[in-house]
């Protein structure tokens, strides 16, 4: 880590995945260009892993990297279901879409990350400074809202995080929640809101970068 005010590379929309444009940035930053470069501009989404395996202490040392990233109220609403048995893994296979069965089948680790919709009972220790404040959760809809909005928040969290320790992630939105929810999370609090692949990348694991919008397309000023 260190700081510097200098030129630097920086990867450009408007050129091929992996070029780079030099631009005068006369600002600090706490993460160098190669940083950045693992976290983001070279960072892809894997669709194929190699069998070594991740192991309880991998994602023990993600949950205490990505746990700090802020929640509303220190919410902190998601859950990760590692899915390590055959049997599990078949269950959830079978609740999949077609095109994503094969890579839960082949990934080394899958996660279920689902939003624990009761985690205003956890407030009083993670928000203490405002005592009763559970009380604005007990509305069921606005609760699960929250908890979905918050957990998803997370979800961008694990996968900086995953990157961080040189692992790479396959988020698949293409399952069925309900059936998540009725069979392997029955009799929880949890309802699932994407299925993640964990691993090392394999060979062809990322397909051709599709195309990013452009910064005067997202960024306004009022």
């Amino acid at each position: 880590m260190r700081w510097f005010a200098e030129e630097i590379a920086i990867s450009s929309d408007s050129t091929p995945f992996g070029a780079l444009v030099t631009t005068s940035f006369a600002s600090a930053f706490a993460l160098d260009p190669s940083a950045q470069n693992l976290l983001f501009r070279e960072a892809r989404t894997a669709n194929t892993f190699t069998d070594e395996p991740v192991t309880d202490a991998h994602i023990e040392a993600l949950y205490h990297l990505v746990k700090w990233g802020p929640t509303t109220m220190n919410s902190q609403p998601l859950r990760m279901v590692l899915v390590r048995s055959d049997e599990a893994r078949a269950r959830l296979i079978s609740h999949m879409f077609p095109g994503n069965q094969p890579k839960v089948a082949a990934a080394p680790l899958v996660a279920i990350m689902a939003a624990d919709t009761q985690f205003h009972q956890h407030l009083s220790r993670t928000f203490p400074h405002v005592p009763g404040v559970d009380a604005l959760y007990h509305d069921d809809s606005f609760r699960v809202h929250v908890a979905k909005a918050q957990a998803w928040l997370q979800v961008g969290y694990v996968i900086m995080g995953v990157r961080a320790l040189g692992l790479a992630a396959g988020p698949m939105n293409g399952f069925n929640p309900a059936g998540v929810d009725a069979d392997l999370l029955a009799g929880t609090s949890l309802q699932s809101i994407t299925i993640m692949n964990i691993g090392r990348m394999g060979p062809d694991a990322f397909k051709e970068r599709l195309p990013r919008l452009d910064y005067h397309e997202v960024v306004a000023t009022l």
